[in-house]
């Protein structure tokens, strides 16, 4: 199914006034640059009036591509904020809860749970030293990082960084050094990809974002599934805080799943993603209602929804198996 939407941008254009008002007795002049300041002033005035009306309105934010594709219109039975959800059982498979799962969108920093997994399993040197250059520096979306240029990181380090802290200069960086560079990094995770099945999703680059790097619910489980074999990804992902050395001071890097830093979770695996296009993502493997659950959700509207939807979802599972009824939603496909 094809989707276009179609934005509209209208101008709105203030229109010069008079500054005297008509009738007025005549007064000695002002001196020229007072005059020119009472000038000013009042267009100042005119013009942030004219802003804060209401028939003048504000340009629209961006949308992610789920709204745009009009994803959020899907109703559920928990009311998630989360455009797209899957809920499914690691060991049997089974769907629990589904939720526009056939949906392919970006993923932003969800892109780095393959990054690490290609760089694993290529057995390259844990110990070997990788530089941050300004190839490294992000020019898509021009965020901020706490790795400067000249930062000097073990591979091992670069790893635990971008999948616990997210740190989009690491990752890019592990795909600079990966055997034939970048091109041949993106073309060996769009490779694993297909190893696994996941023929909804496609790599554009190591970091996630490009919101070229999209994906589809179902393939990400599938990911999440193979992954949680993976005893780095598992322990790095997971982990709530780690300390770097970068030149003489030491450097704290923090989970961006507040889910971990919560600790009442049990989770075996993890990752966050976020850039305007994709929403907030999370994909998590958890031991949840006496079962090992795969999670996902994409395209959450709200800085803290993601996590207000696994809450939902936890519940609602936690529920269902305490009553005894078999925990089974599905929307949209």
């Amino acid at each position: 199914m094809t989707w276009s939407l179609a934005v509209l941008a209208g101008t709105a254009l203030l229109q010069p006034f008079d500054v005297e008002a008509a009738g007025r007795k005549p007064v000695r002049k002002a001196p020229a640059r007072v005059e020119a300041k009472v000038e000013k002033s009042k267009v100042v005035r005119t013009v942030l009036a004219r802003r804060s009306s209401p028939e003048i309105e504000a340009a629209p934010a961006r949308l992610s591509f789920g709204h745009i594709y009009g994803l959020h219109g899907t109703s559920d039975p928990l009311d998630l904020k989360s455009s797209v959800a899957l809920v499914m059982d690691q060991d049997t498979n089974e769907v629990l809860f589904s939720k526009n799962p056939q949906a392919v969108l970006p993923i932003a920093s969800i892109t780095k749970l393959m990054t690490t997994l290609v760089v694993t399993e290529a057995q390259q040197p844990l110990d070997e030293v990788l530089t941050i250059t300004e190839e490294d520096v992000d020019t898509e979306k021009n965020s901020s990082s706490r790795l400067a240029v000249g930062t000097k990181l073990t591979r091992d380090e670069m790893l635990h960084l971008a999948l616990m802290a997210s740190e989009n200069r690491a990752a890019n960086a592990l795909g600079r050094h990966y055997p034939g560079g970048l091109e041949a990094f993106v073309a060996a995770m769009n490779r694993k990809a297909r190893e696994l099945g996941m023929n909804d999703t496609h790599y554009a680059e190591p970091t996630g974002l490009s919101s070229r790097n999209q994906s589809s619910a179902r393939d990400l489980a599938a990911l999440v599934k193979y992954a949680h074999g993976n005893q780095i990804l598992r322990e790095y992902s997971t982990s709530p805080e780690h300390v770097v050395s970068i030149g003489s001071r030491q450097v704290a890097f923090h989970n961006t799943n507040g889910l971990v830093r919560g600790g009442s979770w049990d989770i075996g695996l993890q990752k966050t993603g976020y850039i305007t296009e994709a929403g907030r993502c999370l994909v998590m493997q958890a031991d949840l209602a006496g079962r090992k659950l795969i999670m996902v959700l994409l395209d959450s509207a709200g800085k803290y929804s993601r996590i207000g939807d696994a809450e939902r979802l936890r519940k609602w599972l936690v529920q269902g198996a305490s009553s005894g009824v078999k925990a089974m939603a599905n929307s949209g496909g």
